[in-house]
């Protein structure tokens, strides 16, 4: 469960790609996720959240603008994959797996970003214009960062 739940959070980042570690950073500072004693521990921290959660906001507006490059421009996508990796890799290191979280977020970023774009064009088409495409990636992303990052806090029955 715990890598499936690393595979979606990378396909948050590939929609939104500082969504995923500012859900992260805030579930370790809320005590959803213990990273405690690993190299990750810094997520948990105030400046972890104050800065993901800061970066989480300005791609949010900045998505919205005309100028903003394709999400697959390398630049883009090495963004997306690396916040995958990072996002992915929290989330399992509590269970001993974060190089197998680290490439579950990975993958996710990569589907997440190529299927992103494409429900993203599809919607635009069917709207008429990109805005309201956009505003619903962004819900999407949101809601599902934080209902990930929530179902960590439950106990998972042996």
């Amino acid at each position: 469960m715990v890598y499936v739940l690393a595979l979606l959070i990378g396909v948050v980042a590939g929609l939104r790609a500082m969504t995923a570690p500012a859900a992260v950073a805030w579930a370790a500072y809320l005590g959803w996720l213990d990273l405690s004693g690993s190299w990750l521990a810094f997520m948990g921290s105030v400046w972890a959240v104050g800065i993901f959660t800061i970066l989480a906001i300005v791609e949010l507006v900045t998505d919205q603008l005309p100028s903003t490059p394709s999400r697959k421009v390398p630049q883009q996508f090495g963004a997306r994959i690396l916040m995958g990796a990072l996002a992915g890799a929290a989330i399992g290191t509590p269970s001993g797996g974060w190089i197998a979280g680290l490439i579950a977020g990975i993958i996710g970023a990569v589907i997440g970003t190529y299927g992103g774009a494409a429900v993203r064009a599809g919607l635009a088409k069917s709207f008429g214009k990109d805005l309201p495409a956009a505003l619903i990636e962004d819900a999407v992303a949101i809601v599902g960062a934080y209902l990930i990052v929530s179902s960590l806090s439950v106990p998972v029955a042996p």
